[in-house]
């Protein structure tokens, strides 16, 4: 992280797409002094985080997003890339999906699909699949236990770098332990302490119970296996792990035969008794999808948002929907829409906003 050429590539890096951005353009202006600055201070531990800006999305549900300083998310992509991603990368599994070059939603999708095509060829479609979610995974996240966790790090220094931004974040407080919880959304950190905070829930489900078939998108997580015995054991096995870990599953873990389907990343996987996997859109991301076409229609109407700007939505929407078989609902929806513009106020004159 001492490296100036490493922390230019982070600047690139956090800068990509944000080059317009108010406070990107001023750390530009005197890049070199500031990139300077973060390493000396680096080599002096003087170094602390500046805080959190706080703001709320509500697509697809109420999230609270805490951004750090464009400075800091330079420091996080320095030590994300140089530092935790190769020490991570040796010590995950191969089917933990979130956030890894290579991987993510796409890949944990086809993940999922093999195996079911897998557990086909030697059971059918008899079977079961354990679908668990962890409740406030973020939120729930212990310090003390994510500390311990990293403390085989080599590095006396990143260590210490990484317990401080560990205790940067306010968070909550455990009301059981007394001790801090939680972790923002929004920190390139976050991320990676989130994919291995479950690495021994994973090394049980994969290692001990031997589970072939199993893949974890960050907290939401999948295993296929031919008895409800045997995954009634692994889901008690699991229980007592993720109390260890201070964790609880939501009401959406639970277990089903694998001719009810499963709901994942978007989309819910049905196994047909020909072998074939089918991929159909989740209901509420069909509904969510509706409204947002309806939104686009009054906003073109009332000239609020431009037709290249719904074109490039929907473009976008179309590359989620390819993953699926979701050809007879786009014919359905899209077939209808229609943009049309509202006729202008003849009475308006030259009123700009007609």
């Amino acid at each position: 992280m001492l490296d100036f050429q490493n922390m230019y590539r982070a600047y690139r890096r956090a800068a990509a797409g944000k080059r317009d951005k108010q406070k990107v353009i001023d750390f530009e202006l005197d890049l070199s002094r500031n990139l300077w600055e973060i390493i000396h201070q680096m080599e002096d531990k003087t170094y602390q985080v500046g805080g959190y800006h706080q703001f709320m999305i509500y697509d697809p549900k109420e999230r609270k997003i805490e951004a750090l300083s464009f400075r800091d998310r330079v420091v996080q992509h320095c030590l994300c890339d140089n530092i935790l991603k190769p020490y991570f990368e040796n010590r995950l599994i191969y089917d933990n999906a979130a956030c890894r070059e290579g991987k993510g939603t796409d890949f944990a999708r086809d993940r999922l699909t093999c195996f079911l095509r897998e557990h086909y060829k030697k059971h059918g479609t008899k079977g079961y699949i354990l679908k668990y979610d962890i409740r406030h995974y973020l939120d729930s996240i212990d310090h003390e236990i994510l500390k311990g966790m990293l403390k085989n790090i080599p590095d006396r220094n990143v260590l210490g770098l990484l317990y401080h931004i560990i205790r940067s974040h306010e968070g909550s407080t455990d009301p059981v332990t007394g001790r801090k919880r939680g972790l923002p959304l929004g920190n390139q950190t976050s991320q990676w302490f989130a994919l291995y905070y479950l690495d021994p829930m994973d090394r049980l489900v994969k290692e001990r119970m031997r589970i072939k078939h199993y893949i974890r998108y960050m907290d939401d997580g999948v295993l296929i296996h031919e008895s409800k015995e045997y995954l009634n054991e692994v889901l008690a096995r699991m229980r007592e792990k993720a109390k260890e870990l201070h964790l609880e599953f939501n009401q959406k873990t639970q277990i089903m035969p694998i001719s009810e389907g499963v709901d994942f990343l978007g989309f819910c996987f049905y196994l047909t008794d020909t072998g074939k996997v089918i991929r159909r859109l989740r209901t509420s991301n069909k509904r969510r999808w509706k409204r947002r076409l309806k939104k686009y229609k009054e906003e073109y109407r009332v000239r609020a948002k431009s037709y290249d700007e719904i074109k490039r939505s929907i473009a976008s929407y179309n590359g989620h929907l390819a993953h699926g078989h979701t050809w007879k609902l786009k014919k359905k929806v899209l077939g209808s829409f229609v943009l049309t513009h509202a006729l202008k106020d003849e009475n308006a004159g030259d009123d700009p906003r007609n």
